[in-house]
């Protein structure tokens, strides 16, 4: 590439005005679908409070060594994830580690806009006061196998994505998360307070928050390891892609200490808008939160139809999981958009229509999974479920390897740390070193080798 069109391309690619901006876009990214539902229907299966307490663990361990080497090799190179792998050579080795983080948000971001989807359309649903209609057994059933209707509202999630992302950096995705992101803290707030004072909800808030190490056990390790890597927006290409955004005089450690902190404390807050109110509602029984994914379409609109302001509550509710869902997809596809613009030379306007045609597709076989193309299973599972799995259990753990591997055999640990000491402080640097080279790889293969024995059926997670 040619001076006069690397200048134009790095125009084009933008760049984020300041720590905030990449502060809350990054904890945009990791506050989604994954804190809201995930991390307490996890929380509740494997221990509450021992579940939190690991899960804090982790984050503060193996999570701040793979947001620090993502976001300082991104800022390295300037690069999203091909170009920061290629950057230390052209090797079929790192041509795979770069492509597998790249690709990885390419394949999430189409499914979860199918769920993005459902939870406009039960939004719209409260905001016409159907509280009764929702809490109907087969309604989230009768819903998603409803093929067109499904279709129609992921679009409309769709659409709302690429408004933003056509709008830049600085202008659609800082600007999007300095606005959200504040909002989405003051709701959760607010049905925070309102869960935790149902009569019947203490009982929730002591399990969720006191650990009892008698629930304590290895599956407990291996989920809130997952949870973590899902939750951090770790190996998706985010965190490299928004890297090569931030200004070299950027603090590091600190933006990813506030990253860490706004993650796990909007996940305590998920945790106590959740389990309080399920244990409120079923007279303490804890069985009621293990719904799974299916907790926040069937039974929290159940809770939310007993109260007296279920209107109100489904409403609150459903507009702080709409920011949430929305300020990771854009995340998601900024890193895809971004990835054609560096390695196809493309505008920002070309690679959204690239996006936008892979989404339709990708994302029309998500949802209509449940109807239409219910026939079609891949090893037994829907298209969604299997993009989940794909994603999530197998390639993300492998693309974190990846990074790990990046670090300690191709760059070296003194590049990374003279990378990070240019514009701060790197008072963890033993506890850096330490991890990526031993904690993380083995805890990656763990959770990679987990996931695929539950699939296999050797194991019960």
């Amino acid at each position: 590439m040619n001076d006069q069109v690397k200048m134009t391309h790095d125009r084009q690619r933008g760049s984020f005005s300041g720590r905030i901006g990449y502060v809350l876009a990054v904890a945009g990214s990791a506050v989604g679908l994954g804190n809201i539902w995930r991390f307490p229907y996890l929380a509740a299966k494997y221990g509450g409070g021992i579940f939190l307490l690991i899960y804090i663990f982790l984050t503060a361990t193996i999570g701040y060594v793979l947001i620090m080497s993502e976001t300082s090799i991104g800022r390295m190179t300037r690069k999203s994830p091909v170009g920061a792998f290629e950057a230390f050579g052209k090797g079929k080795a790192n041509k795979v580690g770069g492509w597998l983080n790249a690709v990885i948000p390419m394949l999430i971001v189409p499914y979860y806009s199918t769920i993005g989807g459902w939870v406009v359309k039960y939004l719209v649903e409260y905001i016409r006061g159907d509280v009764q209609v929702l809490a109907q057994d087969g309604y989230f059933g009768d819903f998603i196998s409803d093929s067109w209707q499904a279709e129609f509202w992921f679009i409309i999630f769709a659409i709302l994505i690429f408004a933003i992302i056509l709008g830049g950096v600085e202008n659609g995705v800082e600007r999007m998360s300095k606005i959200m992101m504040p909002v989405l803290v003051v709701l959760a707030v607010v049905v925070t307070v309102y869960s935790v004072t149902r009569p019947g909800a203490l009982e929730g808030v002591k399990y969720f928050l006191i650990p009892d190490f008698s629930h304590f056990s290895w599956m407990t390790v291996v989920a809130a390891m997952g949870q973590m890597f899902y939750s951090l927006s770790i190996a998706m290409g985010i965190l490299y892609t928004y890297g090569s955004y931030t200004r070299k005089e950027m603090d590091l450690e600190k933006s990813t200490t506030q990253v860490e902190i706004f993650d796990t404390a909007i996940a305590i807050l998920a945790g106590l808008m959740i389990i309080p109110a399920v244990f409120a509602f079923s007279g303490g029984d804890a069985s009621n939160l293990q719904a799974g994914p299916s907790l926040m379409f069937i039974t929290l609109p159940k809770v939310f139809a007993s109260m007296g302001i279920g209107t109100v509550a489904g409403i609150l509710f459903f507009v702080l999981v709409l920011l949430a869902a929305l300020t990771s997809a854009v995340s998601l596809m900024e890193t895809s958009v971004s990835t054609f613009m560096d390695e196809l030379h493309w505008s920002r306007r070309k690679s959204c229509f690239l996006m936008a045609v892979i989404m339709l597709v990708l994302g029309t076989a998500s949802s209509m999974g449940y109807g239409l193309l219910d026939f079609i299973k891949i090893f037994g599972m829907s298209f969604l479920d299997f993009f989940d799995f794909m994603t999530n259990s197998v390639m993300m753990p492998l693309a974190a390897l990846a990074t790990c591997i990046l670090v300690t055999k191709v760059i070296g640990f003194d590049k990374i740390i003279k990378e990070i000491e240019s514009s701060s402080a790197f008072k963890r640097k033993k506890l850096y070193v330490f991890c990526i080279k031993y904690l993380a790889p083995v805890c990656l293969i763990i959770i990679l080798l987990s996931s695929i024995a539950n699939v296999l059926g050797i194991i019960s997670m």
